[in-house]
């Protein structure tokens, strides 16, 4: 793939709305995934439209809401319309200078967003964007995101400045909490999970908020397993910042497409547990041999390069993985058999 596969960027629309996005916080992986898919270094960039295999659509959706919804204009204002309006002009500017998207149906097509928003932008007009590829952190199979032709988005939050948390992660031996959860009240499944576990149990640690005195980061080093429930939407950057501690994620979710699905068998290196039985927990857990958690541990350790943002990219991280989904989605599409997809 790294030899073969190229993208072409868009080069219409202007910034702030196209071409950047947000480089630091909950929606970074939008700014850094644009500048290194446009950067003059990438293997993957081509350099005429001609030779590409899919097509790149610059739009920052954090962006069109920071900038576009902004509160001193439109003071509590949250109708779509601006957002719809936006992705179909552009659509359509591109559509009218080149022949791409006629030819395919928008099917080699793609956008990158972690924003809520983002898979409302093909709502309006679903026809017009059926084939059209969303990469997304807000995977929900229950909002009509489609895995065979949408890509998962790892979220990943990022400190001003760096590309990733700090890795303070202790050896399987040296960890003394059995599941760590710290976090906002943010949807209903955490509700759920507050009501049973919040500031109940030593061995189950659940917070709103890390005690004084205690570093986040810390607790999830030393937690053989990090509870990871979805909150107002599907995806939480505790997944990533799990793996990264080398801590065992546990997924605690309702129709989340777990990213990178084609390739990973999340079975190996998590632990899924229905909302149902978010109850059970410590029992779950707690029951789980130590030579299975051994298993887990060391697989989470073998998958952790695939969820690291490098800049520039590096083979096997989370640019290359995700390209890689968008890859695989291009090799099942066919020109001449659109109505196939």
């Amino acid at each position: 793939m790294v030899k073969r596969f190229k993208v072409w960027s868009y080069k219409e629309g202007e910034r702030p709305i196209f071409h950047m996005g947000p480089m630091s916080n909950i929606y970074a992986i939008e700014g850094q995934f644009i500048e290194e898919i446009e950067s003059e270094e990438s293997p993957f960039r081509a350099k005429h439209p001609e030779e590409a295999h899919t097509f790149f659509m610059p739009i920052s959706v954090a962006n069109i809401i920071k900038f576009i919804y902004s509160p001193v204009i439109y003071p509590s204002d949250y109708n779509r319309d601006r957002l719809y309006r936006l992705m179909n002009d552009y659509v359509g500017v591109v559509a009218n200078k080149y022949p791409f998207w006629n030819k395919s149906n928008g099917a080699d097509h793609f956008m990158v967003s972690c924003h809520d928003w983002a898979p409302e932008v093909s709502h309006e007009k679903p026809q017009l964007f059926k084939n059209f590829i969303r990469v997304l952190c807000n995977a929900n199979t229950s909002e009509g995101f489609q895995p065979r032709r949408d890509v998962s988005l790892p979220e990943i939050y990022l400190r001003r400045g760096t590309l990733g948390p700090v890795d303070l992660g202790q050896a399987p031996h040296e960890r003394t909490i059995l599941a760590f959860f710290a976090g906002g009240l943010h949807g209903y499944i955490r509700k759920i999970l507050f009501q049973q576990w919040k500031d109940k149990d030593i061995d189950i640690q659940v917070f709103e908020k890390v005690p004084r005195g205690l570093n986040y980061t810390k607790l999830m080093g030393k937690a053989k397993y990090c509870l990871c429930p979805s909150g107002y939407e599907v995806a939480s950057p505790r997944v990533v910042e799990a793996i990264n501690a080398g801590c065992v994620p546990v997924i605690i979710s309702g129709s989340y497409s777990l990213p990178f699905s084609d390739v990973l068998d999340w079975s190996q290196f998590t632990v899924q547990i229905p909302i149902s039985k978010i109850p059970e927990i410590k029992n779950i857990l707690s029951h789980i041999p130590n030579e299975k958690y051994l298993r887990l541990y060391d697989k989470v350790s073998q998958v952790k390069r695939h969820f690291v943002l490098n800049r520039p990219a590096k083979p096997f991280d989370v640019y290359h993985m995700v390209l890689h989904s968008i890859w695989l989605r291009r090799l099942n599409f066919k020109i001449g058999n659109i109505n196939s997809l």
